[in-house]
C-alpha cells in the first residue's frame, strides 16, 4: 500500500476502453439495474479520448454486440455497411488465383458481418456506458498495480504526469492516483504492460503455449467514386511474403468512399532484414491492388500487434482480485482475423461473474465463474475449431500449412474433432530470427508518394504526439546490448521491425555505432517488446493521453 498517493474507491476498475472493457462496464451496469443494485464502475483509458488508440480492420462479427445491446441498430451504432461481396485470393508476383467459396470452411464466411471503424464503435459504446452511470477517464494510463496483504490485486495505479527526461519532477508534476477496487479487469489489448506483470506474477501462462503475435498495419484511403464498392471484402495470401513468412492482406470498402487497406505479418518470421512496413508498401504495388488505389488519397495510418497464439496460448484468466479480458488474454480468431466479437463476449462473461461475486459480498478473491463461463461459451468453441491453423502455418509454411490447416478446420467443423489433436505452437516469436549471416538482405523499392510511402510521413498521419521532455517509455534492460549483440548478430532488426522509425543505428562523433530511440515516433504497437531477440526492450505507457490519435481508424 502507498498511503502518500491520493486514492479513489470503486467496486470495479477496468483498464482499457476498448470493446472488452466497455462491454464489461456496460454489462455490470445492466445487471446492477436489473437487480436493483448500485455498483460503481470506473474505466481508465491511456488514449486522449476513447478510440484514440483503437486499431482494427475492421470487419465486425455482430455476435457480441447482439448480446450486449440487442437493439444496437436502432440506437445508431456506427456499423452501416454490411458485407455483400467476400473474396479471397492467393497472390503471385504478377497474378492472382481466387479461392472459391465452396472450398473455404463455413466459419470463414463474412456474410452477416459489418465493415466499419472499431474506434468509432468504441466511442459509441462509451456513450452507452456513461448513460448507464459508468465513470470513464481518458488520458489516464494504468502504470502499476496495488497489492493487498494476501497478495491480491487491490487496485490500479495511474501514471505520473510532469516527470522530466532526467527523471525529476517538473513544475507541473502530478503523482499517479490509486484507483482501489474490489475487482480489477484488465482490458489493455495485445501485450499490455499490466497483463504482462500479472501473467508473470500469478503464473497464468503455466502449461500453455507461449503467446505469439502478428503486426497489423493499416491505412485508410478515400477512393474515387468509380472505384469504390461498399460492402466489398478482399483478403489475400502470398506475395510479397515468402513461403516461410506468414501473413496476408485485407481491403474493406465501406462508408462514403472509404477503404481500409491493411497488411499483417506474423512476428515469427526468420529474416532479420525483413521490414513489415516495407512489405506492406510493396504489397500495394501488385497489379491487382495498385489500380484500385490510384487516384485515391491516403488519409490515415496506424499499426498494432495482434494476438495469434489461439486457444493453446490463452492463459488462465483469473487471479486474486481480477481477470484478463479481450485481447489482453488473446481471444483473436487468427484465420478470420477477428477478435472484437470475442472481446465483447468475454467482457460480458467477466462482468457477470464479478457481479455475482459482488452480490455475495465478496472482494479480492478469484472469480472462477468467469473461467468456467468462457470454457462453456461460443468463444471457446470457435477458437477450438481453428486451434491448429496458426501452429501448422508456422511449422509447415504457407503453401502446405494453410491448406492442411484449412482441411483441419473443415474436419473440426463437420465432426467436432481433429485427427491431429491439438498442435502446439512453434514457440515465442523472438526466438525465430536467424543470424544475419544466414539471411539474405532485402532491397525495398523507394516510395513513390502516390501509392507507397515512407515511415515518417506515415507516422504523421497517425496523429502521434508525445511530449519530448519526459522519460523514454521504451526501456532497455541493458543499454549497450543493441550495439554489442543485436547489431553484429542480427544487424539490429529493431531498425526494420518497428513500423514507426523509432529505432536507429547512427554513427556517433567517435565513429562508433549508437542505438537511438526516437520515442516521440512510437505508435504503441508493442512490436519491439515482442520481437527483440534479446527481450531487452520493455514497452511501458508514456504519460496518459499521449500516442496516436486514430480518429476514424
Amino acid at each position: 500500500m502507498n498511503s502518500s498517493r491520493e486514492s479513489m474507491d470503486f467496486d470495479v476498475v477496468i483498464v482499457g476502453a476498448g470493446p472488452a472493457g466497455l462491454a464489461a462496464a456496460i454489462r455490470l451496469k445492466q445487471l446492477a439495474q436489473q437487480g436493483g443494485a448500485d455498483f460503481s464502475v470506473c474505466v481508465i483509458e491511456k488514449g486522449a479520448e476513447v478510440g484514440a488508440h483503437i486499431l482494427s480492420g475492421a470487419v465486425i462479427d455482430p455476435a457480441g454486440l447482439n448480446q450486449l445491446i440487442p437493439d444496437w441498430r436502432t440506437k445508431g451504432a456506427p456499423l452501416e455497411t454490411p458485407v455483400n461481396d467476400d473474396r479471397f485470393y492467393v497472390l503471385g508476383r504478377s497474378g492472382r488465383i481466387r479461392i472459391p467459396h465452396f472450398l473455404m470452411p463455413p466459419l470463414m464466411s463474412n456474410r452477416g458481418n459489418y465493415i466499419g471503424s472499431l474506434g468509432l464503435l468504441c466511442r459509441w459504446l462509451s456513450r452507452e456506458a456513461e448513460a448507464l452511470g459508468v465513470d470513464i477517464y481518458p488520458g489516464f494510463a494504468g502504470a502499476d498495480l496495488e497489492f493487498g496483504s494476501a497478495g491480491e490485486v487491490t487496485g490500479i495505479v495511474t501514471g505520473e504526469l510532469g516527470i522530466g527526461r532526467d527523471g525529476n519532477p517538473k513544475e507541473n508534476y502530478t503523482p499517479g492516483i490509486i484507483l482501489r477496487a474490489k475487482y480489477s479487469l484488465i482490458a489493455e489489448g495485445a501485450r499490455g504492460s499490466l497483463a504482462k506483470k500479472l501473467i508473470a506474477r500469478f503464473r497464468l501462462s503455466e502449461g500453455r503455449s507461449p503467446q505469439t503475435y502478428g503486426l497489423g498495419l493499416k491505412e485508410l484511403w478515400e477512393l474515387p467514386k468509380e472505384k469504390h464498392r461498399p460492402g466489398l471484402v478482399i483478403h489475400t495470401l502470398g506475395w510479397p511474403l515468402d513461403n516461410q513468412t506468414g501473413g496476408g492482406s485485407f481491403i474493406y470498402h465501406y462508408g462514403a468512399g472509404l477503404a481500409a487497406v491493411g497488411f499483417v505479418v506474423h512476428l515469427d518470421y526468420e529474416n532479420p532484414y525483413l521490414s513489415p512496413f516495407d512489405e506492406f508498401q510493396r504489397f500495394k504495388t501488385h497489379p491487382s491492388i495498385r489500380p484500385m488505389l490510384e487516384g485515391g488519397r491516403r488519409i490515415a495510418y496506424g499499426a498494432r500487434a495482434i494476438t495469434e497464439g489461439g486457444l493453446q496460448a490463452v492463459p488462465k484468466l483469473v487471479f486474486p482480485g481480477g481477470a484478463l479480458i479481450g485481447c489482453a488474454a488473446g481471444f483473436v480468431n487468427v484465420p478470420r482475423i477477428k477478435g472484437s466479437h470475442n472481446a465483447i463476449l468475454t467482457g460480458m462473461y467477466a462482468a457477470e461473474a464479478v457481479f455475482s461475486a459482488l452480490q455475495q459480498g465478496r472482494a479480492g478473491d478469484v472469480v472462477m465463474a468467469y473461467e468456467s463461463a468462457w470454457r462453456a461459451s461460443p468463444v471457446y468453441r470457435e477458437l477450438r475449431l481453428v486451434r491448429n491453423m496458426k501452429p501448422l502455418w508456422a511449422r509447415l509454411g504457407t503453401l502446405i500449412g494453410v491448406p492442411v490447416g484449412a482441411a483441419d478446420m473443415w474436419v473440426n467443423q463437420l465432426f467436432r474433432f481433429s485427427p491431429l489433436g491439438t498442435v502446439r505452437g512453434a514457440g515465442p516469436d523472438y526466438k525465430h530470427l536467424k543470424p544475419a549471416r544466414q539471411a539474405h538482405p532485402i532491397q525495398y523499392p523507394k516510395p513513390d508518394g502516390a501509392v507507397t510511402f515512407d515511415r515518417l510521413s506515415s507516422v504523421f498521419l497517425s496523429g502521434t504526439r508525445h511530449e519530448e521532455d519526459q522519460p523514454v517509455h521504451l526501456k532497455l534492460n541493458d543499454p549497450d546490448l543493441p550495439v554489442r549483440q543485436n547489431l553484429p548478430v542480427y544487424a539490429e532488426p529493431a531498425q526494420r521491425y518497428c513500423p514507426a522509425g523509432v529505432f536507429e543505428i547512427v554513427m556517433a562523433s567517435d565513429r562508433m555505432p549508437k542505438f537511438v530511440i526516437n520515442a516521440a515516433n512510437c505508435i504503441h504497437c508493442k512490436t519491439c517488446d515482442i520481437k527483440d531477440p534479446a527481450q531487452n526492450i520493455i514497452w511501458v505507457p508514456p504519460q496518459g493521453g499521449e500516442g496516436p490519435a486514430y480518429g476514424m481508424m
